[in-house]
């Protein structure tokens, strides 16, 4: 053994699905990586189109590491929901639901399990628990994906929220339930900024609920992940290392070191300082977010500046890789800045795998990102996770 480190580049698809069609029609014209391409004509990534990212991507030019591609098992294109996946589990189609609808389902699972609902106002199908965390819709995600618990901890530990939370959570069938707060609200003020953004959406406007910053902390829970038999938490679990850097601090679950870092050049730093350091076995799971950020602002310029950073990095970095480390550089989904709307696109993911021992094998096309979480957990001879296929054995 030794160290694996995995990198993803957040929004980097390689080409739309082949279902697109099924989930959303303008995503069938997706390629982040073509596109900006040809935004750019003198846009090269040199380090990563070495290592196998035009072989990945369209099946020219050549390969000095392992390189395939993977396709998403869950629904859609999601952050969260895509992470889960690449940890080892493959999450089940959610629903769409408005708590106009499930209100009533959620105040008597809560009530049942012994805690105090009220309903602030007659008009506004709005919980609130204990006086301390009100349940109501996810205004700033898709319509009817994620129900939010917004909590004042000064009234409500958070680990009591999110006892709260998994009650929520086994009672609803949405996409997410995140449970968040600080300490420097109140339920007073919480209550104050609660808004109905489009019809019978009712929620809290977080961003006017001053519970982020010092302190602020989230959890979020999938529709049917379980993450003890996710990678980081059987990792957790026989004591090997886990570093979280980047988004994967918030998005998975795990214990050790978490380090929610946005911007690329710190979160590249913390890597290379973390794996440094680190003396004995480990693993390093890296989100590069800002690329999702520039797709999500349908800044192509942005874009290629982010990945030619990334890609200068690693062809410093990866010379140091010992001789018996891995390094995986994928994504969790697409997110084309050229399509003509900034949400996430339906796209396979790059696979490229290298290090010191790894030979530039093809490994396919992978039918979920889950295999990345049972390669790590072959890698470490742990047990395997909820779902994937190791493709360990392919790299050598």
């Amino acid at each position: 053994m030794g160290k694996m480190i995995l990198l993803v580049l957040d929004g980097f698809g390689i080409g739309a699905m082949d279902d697109c069609w099924e989930y959303e029609p303008a995503d069938c014209r997706a390629n982040t990586y073509r596109h900006i391409r040809e935004h750019l004509p003198d846009f090269h990534l040199p380090t990563l189109e070495k290592i196998g990212l035009s072989k990945a991507a369209s099946g020219t030019g050549s390969a000095t590491a392992a390189f395939g591609r993977s396709a998403l098992a869950h629904y859609g294109a999601d952050t969260y929901m895509g992470h889960q996946e690449i940890a080892g589990t493959i999450p089940k189609r959610p629903q769409k639901r408005l708590m106009k609808d499930i209100h009533g389902t959620l105040a008597k699972a809560l009530r049942s399990k012994g805690y105090k609902v009220d309903y602030p106002w007659e008009d506004r199908p709005l919980l609130l628990v204990e006086e301390a965390v009100v349940v109501g819709d996810n205004l700033e995600s898709a319509f009817g994906n994620i129900i939010n618990l917004t909590a004042d901890f000064k009234r409500m530990p958070f680990e009591k929220v999110k006892e709260v939370a998994r009650v929520v959570r086994e009672n609803v069938d949405t996409s997410r339930v995140i449970a968040f707060g600080g300490p420097y609200t109140s339920i007073e003020h919480i209550l104050s900024v609660t808004k109905e953004n489009n019809p019978d959406q009712w929620g809290v406007d977080t961003p006017q609920a001053n519970v982020y910053g010092k302190d602020y902390e989230v959890f979020h829970m999938g529709h049917g992940v379980q993450m003890e038999r996710q990678f980081p938490m059987i990792a957790a679990q026989h004591h090997l290392p886990v570093y979280r850097i980047g988004k994967t601090a918030d998005v998975l679950h795990g214990e050790g070191e978490a380090y929610p870092i946005v911007k690329t050049t710190e979160v590249l730093q913390k890597l290379e300082e973390s794996y440094i350091r680190e003396t004995e076995d480990a693993a390093f799971l890296v989100n590069v977010q800002e690329t999702d950020l520039a797709g999500h602002s349908e800044d192509v310029d942005w874009y290629a500046r982010l990945l030619q950073e990334v890609d200068t990095w690693l062809g410093e970095f990866t010379p140091k890789l010992k001789e018996d480390d891995v390094m995986i550089v994928t994504a969790d989904h697409g997110n084309d800045p050229t399509i003509g709307h900034s949400k996430h696109t339906r796209e396979y993911t790059p696979m490229l795998v290298t290090g010191p021992k790894v030979e530039a094998n093809d490994i396919g096309t992978r039918r979920t990102m889950a295999d990345i979480g049972a390669t790590f957990c072959a890698y470490f001879g742990l047990p395997a996770p909820e779902s994937g296929e190791s493709f360990l054995r392919e790299l050598y």
